[in-house]
């Protein structure tokens, strides 16, 4: 079914939350024309009243960091396939078009896929095109080509800024991401995981730690709307919290965004005291006193998913320590993926600190402006968890609830069980809606004033939030009425993102 943008709408009466423009909870009326919110009009006539009394108003949801389309999408379907078939439940890599109406019908109206080798960029883009009512765009692994990483070497930064703005031109991506900086060089070099920043890339005269400085300098000099999207060194190593703080430091004055750090934030190792454990608190301290840094968390959550990654030294890794099984496609890609099925366990240790670390990492940030709600779909849980995240985080007594199901090494160990702060629904809004569109740069989105896009979602209040947020009682997108109680409307075909 497809529908237009031209009806004129006056949602009458709602509580909105719109963080961009300071409303928390006002009573008050949005008008909506073409597709955008507008002022509200001289002559109202013309317009049709939707009453929204009792009803929670919310920008559309925005998933700045999630995996939803190119070659390692493809793989996921297939690598599991039993995680397709369980009933009553999404599977963890869906198609395309379930992708879009699972995302719609939870109130999000806009996604960006954040790991495209650029030479997989129009296959990417095809699959996109399919993916019904939301906007989405792509980042692009544009540092794993040759011809960019022999730039960064040589120290060019013109030619860097050409060879870069011109694989976001052919590839039509929104920004730049880097997946284990060096990583396809260390990997097709034998060398996969456990470098640090400062060892030598195989055949260039280059760190990772110089790669990310000047990779981040040449994605500011161009002006993206997203600055440089970080998936750091080390990912789901133990003792990888220096790693992750040795990143933040390099990129200290500069733009830069960290991707799923709760990946790359645990003690252990050999030069940690103890055993694997959170080493959260350096790093959010450093975070809290550099505001050029935003991040999302890549919260797991317990139950079965499909692990994939840009990062195929990591993927190999994990492999290697679950027994699963995994695919590689590192083949005629400048950039490859490794994927996985993987299931996270209340009761494995592990899982049970990786757990409370990226809930620690939500709870201890201080500004949540800087912050973006995600799972990095599907690696961490499918992003139809995401009401169960909100409700972990705006509810004290339903976290602690779950944190006593854990394993009990963490119950006593973990700095989670002294944390007490609760998400309001206005810190909801804005890791969901306001901090993503903000940090990715999309200037119309987030927000509710006139001359925003009409994308929203309004909400049943209910005391307990993962009800709450699961069924949204309407969702608009571009002023379209595309849910309503978790039934698809019409499934217009959104727009693609791109910076250029």
């Amino acid at each position: 079914m497809t529908a237009t943008a031209s009806d004129r709408i006056a949602l009458i009466g709602g509580t909105i939350h719109d963080p961009a423009t300071g409303r928390d909870g006002v009573v008050d009326d949005i008008w909506i024309a073409a597709g955008s919110i507008v002022a509200r009009p001289a002559d109202p006539r013309g317009y049709t009243h939707i009453d929204c009394r009792g009803l929670v108003v919310m920008p559309g949801g925005v998933d700045l960091h999630s995996h939803v389309a190119g070659p390692k999408v493809g793989f996921g379907r297939r690598v599991a396939p039993h995680l397709a078939r369980s009933p009553g439940t999404p599977a963890a890599v869906p198609t395309i078009h379930a992708t879009g109406a699972a995302y719609a019908a939870l109130g999000y109206t806009t996604v960006f896929d954040a790991a495209i080798a650029t030479s997989a960029a129009a296959i990417a883009h095809l699959e996109l095109a399919d993916l019904p009512i939301l906007d989405k765009g792509i980042y692009l692994l544009a540092a794993d080509d040759a011809a960019v990483l022999d730039a960064l070497a040589r120290g060019h930064a013109r030619d860097t800024e050409r060879l870069v703005g011109d694989a976001v031109r052919a590839g039509r991506g929104w920004a730049v991401k880097v997946a284990n900086p060096g990583g396809a060089a260390f990997w097709r070099h034998g060398r996969g995981d456990h470098h640090d920043l400062d060892a030598a890339i195989p055949g260039h005269d280059l760190t990772p730690r110089r790669l990310l400085e000047r990779l981040a300098d040449a994605v500011q000099a161009l002006q993206l709307p997203h600055p440089l999207h970080v998936h750091t060194a080390n990912l789901g190593l133990p003792g990888n919290w220096r790693t992750l703080l040795e990143t933040m430091r390099s990129l200290e004055g500069r733009r830069a965004h960290l991707a799923h750090v709760q990946f790359h934030s645990y003690s252990g190792g050999d030069l940690d005291e103890g055993t694997f454990g959170s080493g959260v608190a350096p790093l959010v301290e450093f975070f809290n006193a550099h505001d050029s840094l935003t991040l999302d968390v890549g919260q797991i959550l317990f139950g079965e998913t499909v692990a994939m990654t840009g990062d195929s030294a990591a993927a190999e890794h994990l492999a290697h320590a679950t027994g699963m099984p995994w695919i590689s496609h590192d083949l005629h890609l400048s950039g490859g993926c490794g994927v996985l099925p993987i299931a996270y366990k209340e009761k494995s240790l592990i899982h049970a600190w990786q757990w409370a670390i990226g809930l620690e990492w939500f709870l201890c940030a201080a500004d949540p402006w800087r912050v973006a709600l995600t799972t990095d779909h599907p690696n961490g849980a499918h992003f139809t968890a995401y009401p169960h995240l909100m409700a972990l985080l705006g509810d004290a007594a339903f976290r602690r609830a779950a944190f006593a199901r854990i394993h009990p090494a963490v119950r006593s160990r973990s700095p989670l069980k002294d944390l007490d702060r609760e998400y309001s629904l206005q810190e909801l809004c804005i890791v969901t809606r306001a901090a993503p569109a903000r940090i990715a740069g999309l200037v119309r989105k987030g927000r509710l004033d006139p001359g925003a896009d009409a994308d929203l979602t309004l909400y049943r209040p209910d005391r307990d939030l993962a009800r709450m947020f699961s069924v949204p009682a309407k969702v608009f997108k571009a002023g379209v009425l595309v849910a309503e109680d978790g039934h698809l409307r019409a499934t217009p075909s959104g727009g693609t993102l791109a910076a250029t």
